[in-house]
């Protein structure tokens, strides 16, 4: 029996052999610790202290400012200097606590108390992982209080753990797969304690082999948890590709994973519901990757939220070679930088420094017709035909295309040889429709 996959994706360098083989290193801060009020899908968190509080490690210093939004929590302790704007990695200015941090870290009372899951009720874990700040650790954000919430729990059939680790060069949930194997299965437990008619399954892709051995062997004794190796391809730990490749079911964009009996959290998540649930630990931390061929010692760090990123590029040894582009995440999806002095936040998985800059060395050409971009598209569309309504702004021709079917995984700007900037055309308009229907 083959590998469990999805049609289209594509086979770009992994660069994981970088960090793979790297344990996670635990990364104190130095300085100033900058909290963005806005750190997960929804609304911005509301700020809870003001300048000159003092705060432990623990506290709650932001508080959900909607039904999809999330707590911010402090990583250290220290006095609160001021609340003001500072910039993330998409570039945005977000209102942000500013921390002195006093190096004590001193904590909250009953920080770290340990619990025994199985006592608690559906809505006590509910609220356990909500105060603790847990959001989707893969990279989207979303409150992940409100994913344990569907409207109906007893048609959730399916609890997915993502292990594929898809996107190129990061290798943070490969090592938490080595590092703390029963932390992602006890935490799977704690969510399968919420779906009564649920399983859990295990999804590693198969360049993953060690991972793949010793989560099975672990499980092998779990009545509801199952490991199911994947093909590795890209982008085969996005959300509709792996519920696809697990279940055989398919969901699109008008639908939730919920619609499809189906529930999927980031292998570091489901650690951060136990860490929270058992052991008393709000998400304070990152599991980040430090690589590149630029940077001197490529690493995995365990870093408090918070962090300025310069302080992981001068652990890793600075750079090797001075870089033409670094990245806040993988190459496929990540965000170029411009600038370092940028904090680490919930949504943060890795710093890629690459010596050169590929794509800006090949300038777009006229597209060639060579049907390359059909063929890899894991959402089944014609990045050709949509790019064209892109170009000419026409939104309605946009839509019927299924436009709005884009995941902008990056296969079909990958594999285009006329270098052609079509994910970038696509999340803009995407941007411009959800926009005008908001405005509607």
């Amino acid at each position: 029996m083959g590998l469990a996959t999805f049609k289209g994706g594509i086979h770009p360098n992994e660069g994981k052999e970088l960090s793979e083989n790297k344990p996670v290193q635990v990364l104190q801060p130095k300085g100033e610790m900058v909290f963005p009020l806005s750190q997960h899908i929804g609304a911005p968190a509301k700020p809870l202290v003001a300048a000159g509080d003092q705060v432990l490690v623990g506290q709650k210093i932001g508080e959900p400012g909607g039904f999809i939004s999330a707590c911010v929590i402090s990583s250290v302790s220290g006095t609160v200097k001021t609340i003001e704007p500072r910039m993330v990695a998409n570039g945005s200015m977000v209102p942000s606590v500013i921390i002195e941090n006093d190096g004590k870290y001193q904590t909250v009372e009953g920080f770290g108390k340990e619990r025994d899951p199985k006592t608690l009720s559906k809505e006590e874990i509910r609220t356990i992982v909500k105060e603790a700040g847990v959001v989707g650790l893969g990279g989207a954000g979303f409150p992940t209080h409100v994913k344990l919430t569907p409207k109906d729990e007893s048609k959730i059939d399916t609890i997915i753990v993502n292990g594929a680790e898809c996107e190129p060069y990061l290798t943070s949930d490969y090592r938490m797969m080595l590092e703390e194997p029963e932390s992602i299965i006890k935490g799977l437990n704690i969510i399968l304690q919420l779906f009564d008619n649920a399983k859990g399954v295990i999804g590693i892709e198969s360049n993953k082999p060690e991972a793949i051995k010793l989560m099975t062997e672990l499980v092998k004794d779990e009545p509801r948890i199952t490991v199911c190796p994947l093909q590795t391809k890209y982008p085969q730990g996005g959300e509709r590709t792996l519920i696809y490749a697990i279940t055989g079911r398919k969901i699109n964009s008008t639908m939730l994973p919920a619609d499809a009996g189906c529930m999927v959290d980031n292998v570091d998540t489901v650690i951060s519901i136990y860490n929270a649930v058992a052991k008393g630990i709000p998400l304070i931390r990152r599991i980040i990757t430090v690589t590149g061929d630029a940077i001197t010692n490529p690493q995995n760090y365990n870093v408090r939220i918070g962090t300025n990123y310069s302080e992981l590029i001068e652990a890793s040894g600075g750079f090797k070679t001075e870089p033409e582009k670094v990245i806040s995440g993988g190459p496929m999806m990540g965000q170029a930088l411009f600038n370092f002095n940028i904090p680490v936040t919930k949504t943060s998985s890795a710093l890629t420094c690459m010596t050169n800059d590929e794509v800006a060395g090949n300038a777009p050409s006229a597209c060639i017709r060579c049907g390359r971009c059909v063929k890899v598209c894991p959402g089944n569309i014609v990045p050709q035909m949509i790019m064209d309504a892109a170009e000419r702004s026409d939104m309605e021709r946009f839509v019927k295309l299924n436009g709005m079917e884009c995941c902008e995984c990056g296969c079909c700007a990958y594999i285009c040889p006329a270098r052609r900037p079509l994910t970038q055309a696509f999340k803009e308009m995407r941007k411009e429709v959800a926009a005008s229907r908001k405005k509607a």
